[in-house]
């Protein structure tokens, strides 16, 4: 059971509370991890920079920050004496929740654990939830783990 987690990241924290919910099911399971981390290398892109400008210094800048993620979660599930690999793959004008059922179903995976901010009402219409799209297209069962809940300020 679950022996192939697959654990979207993006270095947010539901992302970091979703890694944790995964390394402790594959504690739990003997499993095994592969951290992913969806490159979406237009959403810096305005269109009014030079192509050369978009090639030589925004999608460098991206990639490094996306290996400094991965790389982030790996030292994490190693910390937890989990197995993992990792993987950045790029969206190419595609949302990030295909790609994350894409490699679902090529990594053959058994569970996704994803972060989700839990947003709702108007900020959920307006961006958009990858979580829920996958939860909705993938081919195996989708752990939801929401973001903390903020703590209210006190005056």
């Amino acid at each position: 059971m679950y022996q192939k987690i697959l654990v979207p990241i993006d270095g947010s924290a539901p992302s970091t509370r979703g890694l944790d919910e995964a390394i402790g099911v594959a504690k739990l399971t003997k499993g095994t991890l592969r951290l992913l981390h969806v490159l979406d290398d237009l959403v810096f892109a305005t269109g009014f920079e030079a192509g050369i400008t978009y090639t030589n210094d925004i999608l460098p800048s991206l990639q490094r920050a996306a290996e400094r993620i991965v790389a982030d979660g790996c030292a994490r599930v190693a910390a937890a004496g989990v197995t993992a690999d990792s993987l950045v793959a790029e969206c190419f004008g595609r949302r990030a929740s295909d790609v994350i059922v894409e490699q679902a179903k090529t990594w053959n995976a058994d569970l996704i654990v994803i972060g989700s901010h839990g947003r709702r009402g108007v900020s959920r219409a307006l961006l958009g939830s990858d979580a829920e799209q996958v939860a909705r297209a993938a081919p195996v069962p989708v752990l939801l783990v929401r973001a903390a809940p903020e703590t209210p300020v006190r005056t």
